[in-house]
């Protein structure tokens, strides 16, 4: 059985992070830019850990171990840095996040290209993954926004992205479930409502 179709409960737990991340950046009022990044090195400190441990987990089994290791651990030392610099001129780390969204949504499209070959509509990935591209570009372009506009920004990101890793993940599932028990599960469907 393909090990990224068995780890479909770890990608729903990064999208269940990143929604909860980005509500907290709308739901918070009154919410600073230090509390933000603090929240961001949170997030990025356990998804980076969700990523490397399923990296780890399939080092003999995959070649595509690597790819999650590297965004787990460039999303680890974003999360560290947040948490060890927080001193940081709110500039350098506005650059930081930008950095992590871009690499780690290059990542994200690449893990979507090896993907076809084992899902359909794989394209939540790859989306994901321009919306984290996007959004680092927009942080660099805009690095003088208004403070609520980037928490906004950054909030609306979060839950999109954290939408499209939950459906991913919902569709790793059943891709990961056997032909029979598919097949079962539906046959089961038709007969719970028979014709009347």
């Amino acid at each position: 059985m393909n090990n990224l179709t068995e780890n479909w409960g770890m990608v729903v737990l990064r999208g269940v992070l990143a929604i909860l991340f980005g509500l907290t950046a709308f739901v918070w009022p009154g919410l600073t830019w230090l509390t933000l990044v603090v929240m961001f090195g949170v997030y990025a400190v356990v998804d980076g850990a969700i990523a490397v441990a399923t990296g780890l987990k399939h080092t003999k089994d995959s070649s595509r171990w690597w790819g999650f290791l590297l965004e787990g651990l460039i999303s680890i030392a974003a999360g560290v840095l947040a948490f060890v610099r927080p001193g940081l001129t709110s500039f350098a780390l506005l650059l930081v996040i930008a950095s992590w969204a871009i690499i780690t949504g290059i990542l994200e499209i690449a893990a979507a290209i090896r993907l076809r070959r084992e899902i359909t509509n794989e394209w939540a990935l790859a989306f994901g993954g321009l919306l984290s591209i996007v959004l680092g570009v927009f942080l660099f372009l805009q690095p003088i926004a208004g403070g609520l506009a980037l928490i906004w920004t950054i909030g609306a990101y979060a839950i999109l992205f954290g939408v499209l890793l939950i459906s991913l993940g919902f569709r790793l599932r059943k891709a990961h479930m056997p032909v029979n028990t598919r097949r079962a599960a539906e046959s089961s469907l038709h007969h719970s409502h028979p014709a009347r």
